[in-house]
């Protein structure tokens, strides 16, 4: 394909050319594993790439999803489908790829019966799905699914994809609990940012003072449970006041207002890998620290975490300051800055814009349909 040598060229070349033009953001610098070939890549998508979804299936569990909560990013984006007219085809001879557009939140909402572990009724509505489109239509059973997506934020989308054996092992799936050791590829899977939109007002999440105006060297709030939290609480919480972790925020004190006011969000796993925290630090320019084991970040294939965040293994927990401090006000104020550059990436619009989290989850999709990889050896 002419997409695919394209993209190629440009990774081999990327050091002897000048930045592509663009109207409206040029990806330059160390954020980016390499931004020729990516600003290349995203320009090639806009101008070929072609999504069918598929019209079966009645809302709520299909064409729907949640727009305001923890798994916004799953409903946020099958509504961007659904609406979307420039990747978008309704001809599926023209599609590169296929979205199967049901919710697994929605699932677990409507006919998932609380408490009782069961989610064999998630996975018959799947599978019954599947067995829907592939009698109507050529194209799963022509690439058993591997030309085929679905995306889920919910923590049991993993599980959900077992619902059929070619959706698990040759589908792109696209998941916020993207864990290496739980099945995730990171070859063909793409891990999907969670999200915490309580409004659509996102003003409130936007945005934040200079490194000299954040007194506090790091900062966590959040509920003890998973593996790794319980570590992070008990080594630091009400032991340095430099390190602000906490269970539960005093009375009277804003979450977001003491993101803010912090150099460092820490962002450990829950019960599953990913965390909302990671994008609210994004989103409040307060360089994000990652604590898991075995979570692969977000459009990794493209962005340099390294450069605007720091990865902490949950054994490093006790030397958090160390490792903290470590890092020169310097080294600190240009993290910062790429916290910044990178925001666009991880945004909500609605409408979707150029660059922005709708977009980036289409070109990691296309990514992987071409089977390139942008990543160079470090």
């Amino acid at each position: 394909m002419r997409a695919r040598a394209a993209i190629k060229e440009a990774f081999r070349n990327h050091s002897n050319v000048s930045p592509l033009f663009d109207k409206d953001y040029v990806p330059q610098g160390p954020s980016y594993r390499d931004a020729y070939a990516f600003h290349r890549s995203y320009l090639e998508m806009e101008k070929l790439f072609k999504v069918y979804v598929y019209e079966e299936g009645e809302p709520p569990l299909f064409h729907d999803g949640p727009c305001r909560s923890i798994y916004s990013s799953e409903g946020r984006f099958i509504h961007g489908i659904d609406m979307d007219t420039w990747f978008r085809t309704r001809d599926p001879d023209l599609a590169h790829v296929f979205f199967l557009p049901f919710s697994v939140v929605k699932m677990v909402k409507l006919i998932y019966k609380p408490k009782s572990f069961d989610i064999s009724p998630i996975t018959r509505t799947i599978a019954d799905y599947i067995s829907v489109i592939a009698e109507r239509y050529p194209y799963w059973n022509r690439s058993l699914g591997a030309d085929h997506f679905m995306l889920s934020c919910h923590d049991w989308g993993p599980h959900a994809s077992e619902a059929h054996s070619h959706l698990y092992g040759d589908s792109i799936r696209v998941l916020c609990n993207a864990n290496t050791s739980e099945g995730f590829d990171p070859r063909k899977d793409v891990s999907l940012p969670e999200i915490n939109l309580k409004t659509d007002v996102m003003a409130d999440m936007m945005g934040g003072p200079s490194a000299s105006r954040r007194p506090v060297l790091a900062f966590f709030a959040g509920g003890d449970h998973g593996p790794v939290r319980p570590l992070l609480l008990q080594a630091w919480k009400g032991r340095d006041p430099s390190v602000q972790v906490h269970e539960y925020l005093p009375r009277g004190v804003s979450y977001y207002a003491m993101m803010r006011r912090s150099r460092f969000c820490l962002c450990p796993s829950g019960y599953e890998v990913a965390s909302p925290r990671v994008v609210e630090a994004i989103y409040l320019g307060c360089v994000p620290v990652t604590i898991s084991h075995r979570y692969v970040l977000p459009f990794s294939d493209v962005l340099n975490w390294k450069a605007f965040s720091v990865q902490v293994s949950p054994e490093d927990i006790p030397d958090l300051k160390r490792i903290l401090t470590a890092i020169s006000p310097r080294q600190y104020i240009r993290m910062q800055r790429r916290v910044r550059m990178v925001r666009r990436h991880f945004e909500v619009n609605s409408p979707p814009r150029r660059f922005d989290v709708f977009h980036m989850i289409l070109h990691s999709v296309w990514l992987r349909r071409l089977n390139v990889r942008l990543l160079r050896h470090e």
